[in-house]
């Protein structure tokens, strides 16, 4: 389950980073738009343009790293 490994993480970086969850049963066209397959994916905007994506779960500190190099 990456959801603690998840709200660690955003705990962590705040304010610097924001972490944002989407809910893909609940807004499918969401999903459709940025071609969301498998869950989990991780997608790392920045200025509104993507720059990284990442499928699968992590621990905190993977998920931090993974973050953390995209920054």
């Amino acid at each position: 389950m990456m959801a603690p490994h998840f709200e660690r993480t955003a705990a962590r970086l705040e304010p610097h980073v924001r972490l944002a969850k989407l809910d893909t049963d609940d807004n499918p066209n969401a999903a459709s738009r940025f071609n969301i397959r498998s869950i989990p994916t991780l997608i790392a905007f920045r200025n509104g343009q993507e720059i990284a994506r990442q499928s699968g779960a992590m621990d905190a500190n993977a998920l931090t790293d993974w973050i953390r190099s995209q920054i």
